[in-house]
């Protein structure tokens, strides 16, 4: 274990060194940072830099501490290739680390038109990948910016750190360096590339007063958080959050360092990293304890991906932490208050987000019997004639609960606040998957779409029908981050969220889109009086 840790980051730190300064070697756009140059490449009127240091490395003595700056370079860096992603388990699990990753990793990607100039003041969208907080990068195939760059905005794509080297709480760690934030080191590197962001973009042709931040999943869960974060207020002027829910509970925010007061997390992210040092018969909580656990290796602290210590043991990952200074309460308690960054948003889901999980039941009568007194309200609303099939039905309460009526809760907050808020529901499923997406648009199904970066699923074709869908879908959220509207010539009209009408854009089964009230309005109500009576 030892060794594969200390033999893949030498090759990757090696993969990602500097080129030397050699102008006769130069064949990509050079562009000086505010820490050294970078040379990039070019694919027709797209240039692209990859793998540039946001941070420092995280390792040794910054291993669980705020990201620390870069040291400044000497000659050019070759930014024409990915580096690291940040530790994380391989697939499948058990088979150790994935090959690719590093704690070496707090890089950043970017794509911008080739004719761009420091004066082009183009806008700029800061891609946040999901994958619960334990794996992904912004590295991935997926994320090219080719696609947004072509309809005139630069896109950044960030690793940050995952897993228990994001999110990581121990008793002597809260006593270190006492005027350091703790605890949640993944929301400390989003906020350290935003602020890269705001230092060089200029350099590439990009505006720092214009840019949106957007993400799925674990990375819609973090624009949640950068948007009732005081510290990452003003780094970004609008958001984006794709089934990243709203409400608290799903990767929101465990107390600290205090027991059974949260109904969400009874445990607290102190009492887990103890648990975990302990995996590793680390006893004691002092400053040795923590030297030892810095001591282990990255594929020790990745634990093949396991947040038990074994099967049905005590929790030892975490997740979000309130930790009181950085991240001072949830997103859904900022809301409610009103406390969130005053910034026009789009927020939404899919139509079949997942089957189960999050709520699990065996038949439509235990389904039913957890909502208690809203029963009668429930069975109205999912299963009205008696004929909702009940893998349908579970789908539907699942996607409803998690990720459907906290996006509207969202978006009623932030327009009771004063400001735009455009929501939608992506129920489009390509032909291709309709054998494994029987409901509806599943999980992070809409990625695609959205990048207007398309591959075979399954080995079925890309239909004509799919592309439309995809360019429709780009040309929305790049019309978003240029303006702070969606709408724009050729496209069908999007309605801006509004409490009486409640209308949102629907990207239709049959590949059209369609403003209109929420077809999921009586689900969403009951879903509503569920969540407040909680």
């Amino acid at each position: 274990m030892k060794k594969l840790s200390l033999g893949i980051p030498f090759l990757l730190f090696a993969w990602c060194l500097p080129a030397q300064n050699n102008v006769q070697q130069s064949t990509g756009p050079e562009i000086k940072t505010a820490q050294g140059m970078v040379r990039g490449a070019t694919e027709g009127d797209v240039s692209f830099f990859k793998g540039i240091p946001y941070a420092a490395p995280p390792v040794g003595a910054n291993r669980w501490r705020p990201p620390q700056p870069v040291s400044a370079w000497q000659g050019i860096r070759d930014a024409s290739k990915y580096c690291a992603e940040c530790p994380q388990a391989g697939f499948p699990r058990g088979s150790g680390m994935s090959k690719n990753s590093s704690e070496d990793c707090l890089f950043l990607n970017l794509w911008t038109p080739s004719s761009a100039t420091p004066k082009s003041k183009l806008p700029v969208m800061v891609w946040i990948h999901g994958g619960a907080f334990v794996f992904g990068s912004g590295a991935q195939g997926d994320y090219s910016g080719t696609p947004f760059t072509k309809q005139g905005v630069i896109l950044v794509s960030i690793n940050y750190r995952l897993g228990r080297l994001g999110f990581f709480a121990f008793p002597a760690l809260s006593q270190e360096n006492p005027g350091e934030p703790k605890g949640n080191y993944a929301y400390m590197d989003q906020i350290a590339a935003l602020k890269w962001v705001q230092q060089n973009i200029s350099a590439f042709g990009g505006d720092p007063k214009n840019v949106t931040i957007f993400g799925e999943s674990a990375g819609g869960v973090s624009v949640h958080s950068l948007l009732t974060i005081p510290l990452a207020k003003g780094l970004f002027q609008k958001a984006i959050i794709e089934s990243g829910g709203g409400r608290d509970g799903v990767l929101t925010g465990r107390p600290i360092n205090k027991e059974d007061i949260d109904k969400n997390y009874p445990v607290s992210a102190e009492k887990i990293g103890v648990n975990f040092s302990k995996r590793y018969g680390i006893e004691g909580t002092d400053a040795a304890a923590l030297a030892k656990l810095r001591a282990l290796s990255a594929a020790e602290i990745v634990d093949q991906g396991q947040e038990t210590a074994g099967q049905g043991g005590p929790p030892t990952y975490s997740g979000p932490i309130l930790d009181g200074n950085l991240v001072p309460e949830t997103a859904e308690s900022a809301y409610k208050a009103g406390r969130q960054a005053r910034v026009p948003i789009i927020i939404g889901s899919n139509s079949a987000e997942v089957p189960a999980g999050f709520v699990n039941a065996g038949s439509k009568e235990e389904l039913l019997s957890q909502f208690g007194s809203l029963k009668d309200d429930m069975t109205a609303a999912y299963d009205p004639d008696g004929t909702t099939e009940f893998a349908r039905m579970l789908t539907m309460v699942n996607s409803d609960k998690v990720w459907g009526e906290p996006a509207r809760f969202t978006a009623r907050s932030v327009v009771t606040r004063g400001d735009p808020a455009y929501m939608y529901l992506f129920s489009y499923v390509s032909d291709s998957m309709r054998q494994w997406m029987r409901y509806g648009a599943a999980h992070a199904s809409e990625i695609p779409y959205v990048f207007d970066n398309l591959s075979s699923r399954n080995g079925g074709p890309m239909s004509p029908r799919d592309h439309e869908v995809a360019k429709m879908m780009n040309t929305y959220w790049t019309n978003f981050a240029k303006t702070g509207n969606p709408n724009g010539k050729g496209l069908p009209k999007w309605p801006l969220y509004d409490l009486k009408q409640s209308e949102i854009l629907e990207f239709l089964p049959d590949g059209s889109a369609s403003g209109e009230q929420d077809p999921r309005k009586a689900r969403l109500d009951v879903m509503e009086k569920a969540a407040n009576k909680n």
